[in-house]
């Protein structure tokens, strides 16, 4: 009886000294991703990508989602809560529904103005209030006492980081988003540019476009059939290729811990 409680003891002591250890995990940075199904955590290029920069993952990606959805749930408080918003070392964004996202003509100067809930109309309107609201918010820090930025000159530096399609031939949201990044100064992790093959050239035995090797469904786009979500998993070629392109373009942007 005494040998079957020291085994008990034992095995519970073993337990809760591994958990203890994996609640200890120290990260360098915090990172929140906010997308549709392409950014989803069933991808894990984020999440790889992240562990190899000791980051925090933190994936609020949800498929079916759009842009429009990331300014709802900005706008409702529900994308990060404040203490997530005092500790995240930058906002990434992958929502790359082929749409113009630059577009200037409907855009208001203070993300006050806008109405909202969002509907999925006027992409470039949700990404500027995506965008505005975060710098703002980042910045009203230096006012709040209990923040660590409170009564700093410039609050909480805002690093958002934009991302393309995972390949090329959304030719509308690349172009745009690039345009959009321009703009404000903001990083881009270019997927489109690094993930290896291109729309303007088909597979030399397939003779088809390269991405439909290596997705599971697909689109087609003026009049071409190219692959739309990419096989995922930590085993995905692609996966670890956006991992890799990910981290890569991170590196260049975080500030040195």
């Amino acid at each position: 009886m005494i040998r079957k409680i020291s085994l008990v003891l034992f095995i519970v002591s073993f337990y809760t000294a591994v958990f203890a250890q994996q609640n200890t995990i120290t990260y360098k940075y915090n990172l929140l991703l906010t997308g549709a199904s392409f950014a989803s955590p069933e991808n894990r290029w984020f999440e790889m990508g992240c562990h190899v920069l000791g980051a925090n993952p933190i994936n609020r990606a949800i498929g079916g989602e759009a842009i429009a959805s990331t300014a709802n749930r900005m706008a409702d408080g529900t994308l990060y809560s404040k203490a997530e918003l005092e500790n995240l070392d930058a906002l990434v964004i992958m929502q790359v529904h082929e749409r113009d996202v630059f577009e200037p003509s409907q855009l208001k100067e203070n993300y006050h103005d806008y109405p909202t809930p969002f509907e999925r109309i006027n992409y470039a309107a949700a990404f500027d209030y995506v965008i505005k609201r975060y710098i703002s918010e980042c910045y009203e820090l230096k006012n709040d006492p209990q923040s660590k930025y409170y009564n700093t000159p410039t609050g909480k530096p805002a690093v958002i980081v934009l991302c393309t399609d995972w390949h090329d031939a959304r030719v509308v949201y690349n172009t745009s988003v690039r345009q959009l990044a321009e703009k404000w100064g903001f990083p881009v992790v270019e997927f489109d540019k690094n993930i290896g093959f291109s729309k303007n050239q088909v597979h030399p035995v397939t003779h088809e476009h390269y991405s439909l090797l290596y997705s599971t469904d697909t689109q087609e786009l003026n009049g071409i059939k190219y692959g739309w979500h990419p096989i995922r998993g930590e085993a995905s070629y692609i996966q670890q290729r956006m991992a890799a392109i990910f981290a890569h373009k991170m590196k260049e942007i975080l500030p040195l811990k």
